[in-house]
């Protein structure tokens, strides 16, 4: 149930947006597509179940349920993205208008995206040759989709897949690509140097990509990249153009989000290091989800709009958002 309370400026927002909030937060939730198709739906559910009596208490009530979503995860550039895409499609002068035109943009948009990683998948195959071997680093459906489409195109594909820890993201990797019937070898992060040799290409996703062709991915991204430009692998970025940071046109960096030390170092484990210590103040754990990979390093961005040298992303950034954005959600 909604509920607005005019006399203090607060807006509750539908459960079933603070429950996606929470899944997104706690990476339930996870892969940046994923993230931007349940805000998505998250914001149509907000419309559906809105008992706002005006346009404006409506309006509020969407505004508030983007921003709800969007302080869950800063770096994920895909999620404002989305909400951008709806949010700026809500127009009527109605509340019934609104919830039409609000519920309408939002299936637009996943309906957009489903077919956005068909099309990246079938122009990033084009890269991969039969018998190629490829390295990945975390999970992303972006990446996958490319060896799917390789895979229906009569290519035979193997994997090495990066654990990727803390969380391990690379055995939901693997376990996709054996449900294909790709022979995957699994190996440690730190062992990503000595299995590149075995390599034909690095095929990684993103979360966010900058004006410049910086790459904001995954924590491990940028090294394993600059070790293969020393090895002579090629490094192929797939990702769909909501994963473009229209706000680094104007100069904004990317926040890199930090997670909590519990992932790194559970509490019994930490007990343990500390244990004959005088005191706990002397250690500290860094958890950071992502790093940014320097264009040099990257030797294609393939999205669904073709693929591009990442020094010209920016083009089809202007193309796609103009020079600079607003944020629909604040009031």
């Amino acid at each position: 149930m909604n509920e607005n309370h005019p006399s203090d400026g607060t807006v509750d927002v539908d459960a079933a947006v603070v429950d996606t909030a929470d899944d997104i937060a706690e990476m339930r939730i996870r892969g940046a597509a994923t993230i931007a198709d349940a805000a998505a739906e998250a914001l149509a559910i907000q419309a559906e179940r809105s008992d706002a009596d005006s346009p404006a208490a409506f309006q509020r009530q969407l505004r508030t349920a983007a921003k709800t979503l969007y302080e869950t995860r800063p770096t994920a550039v895909s999620l404002p993205n989305a909400l951008r895409y709806v949010l700026r499609g809500m127009e009527g002068e109605t509340v019934a208008d609104l919830r039409e035109t609000t519920t309408a943009r939002a299936e637009e948009f996943r309906t957009d995206l489903e077919q956005a990683q068909v099309t990246l998948g079938e122009i990033g195959a084009n890269r991969l040759r039969d018998g190629d071997v490829v390295m990945t680093h975390c999970h992303s459906t972006d990446a996958l989709s490319c060896i799917e489409a390789a895979l229906e195109d009569g290519k035979e594909i193997e994997a090495i897949v990066k654990e990727t820890r803390p969380r391990k993201q690379g055995h939901i990797t693997a376990r996709q690509l054996r449900e294909w019937g790709v022979p995957v070898t699994l190996v440690v992060d730190n062992a990503a140097r000595r299995y590149l040799d075995e390599a034909d290409h690095v095929l990684v996703g993103a979360d966010s990509i900058a004006a410049d062709g910086s790459v904001i991915n995954k924590i491990g991204t940028s090294g394993l990249a600059v070790n293969a430009r020393e090895r002579g692998v090629p490094v192929m970025v797939a990702a769909q153009t909501i994963k473009l940071h229209p706000d680094t046109m104007t100069g904004q960096t990317v926040e890199i989000e930090m997670r909590a030390e519990e992932e790194v170092l559970p509490p019994e484990e930490r007990a343990d290091i500390v244990a004959d210590a005088p005191n706990d103040d002397g250690l500290s754990v860094e958890n950071p989800a992502f790093d940014v990979t320097p264009p040099r390093h990257v030797d294609a961005i393939v999205t669904e709009r073709g693929q591009f040298p990442p020094e010209s992303i920016v083009t089809l950034m202007r193309e796609l958002f103009g020079e600079t954005t607003g944020e629909p959600w604040e009031v």
